[in-house]
């Protein structure tokens, strides 16, 4: 059984949909007793990062995350729950889980192109990752691939082992993030049509095993 983590951050229904219609078994849940039983963590999100701790906090979701990381169980971050499974995030000035080295920083006002269009700020719609380094979820992506994207921050962390794919969009930041049991996407893979889908299925049958 996958664990969909429901921390009252939205975006939970898209998620299990899209699950169930791969052909696997999955709850929405914040029992921390269902979470430690399931085999695998999914932890989305939309939102902001002040209110989604204060969730994970007062439902105790943030220690049981951690157990399960340290266990090695594997666990899928999305969006939201991409950016709080680092240190800190400008948004709302909020101390995160810790889990990756770094910080969640916001994209600045003036954000342009590299042909000096003025970029709009959140980050929403369809972009490309550039794979930096190999992961067994990553197999079937191409380079041409896009990804649906919705967010006016983004992940920083300070240790480039964690970063896996990296996206521009004005500046470059880490797109993908994965080390051991971990990976985490700030795009929607349930919104990202056949390369999303792709991850999803490879998540849902991942033993958490990745050297890197």
């Amino acid at each position: 059984m996958i664990a969909i983590i429901d921390y009252d951050a939205g975006n939970l229904t898209s998620v299990a949909r899209a699950v169930s219609h791969l052909g696997f078994s999955c709850t929405v849940t914040n029992d921390l007793k269902a979470i430690q039983r399931s085999e695998r963590i999914i932890f989305p999100g939309v939102g902001a990062a002040g209110s989604a701790m204060a969730s994970l906090r007062r439902l105790d979701l943030d220690r049981c995350l951690k157990d399960a990381f340290e266990e090695g169980k594997p666990v899928l971050g999305i969006c939201v729950g991409t950016q709080v499974i680092l240190e800190h995030s400008e948004e709302n000035n909020t101390t995160c889980l810790g889990f990756i080295p770094g910080t969640v920083r916001a994209f600045p006002g003036d954000l342009r192109s590299c042909n000096g269009e003025r970029l709009k700020i959140p980050h929403m719609g369809w972009n490309r990752v550039r794979i930096v380094r190999a992961h067994p979820l990553l197999t079937d992506i191409r380079e041409t691939d896009e990804f649906y994207f919705v967010h006016g921050y983004f992940p920083n962390p300070r240790d480039p082992d964690w970063v896996v794919g990296l996206t521009d969009y004005g500046l470059t930041f880490a797109s993908v993030m994965g080390r051991r049991n971990l990976f985490a996407t700030q795009f929607h893979p349930e919104k990202s049509g056949r390369p999303g889908l792709s991850i999803l299925r490879r998540f849902c049958r991942w033993d958490g095993n990745h050297k890197a």
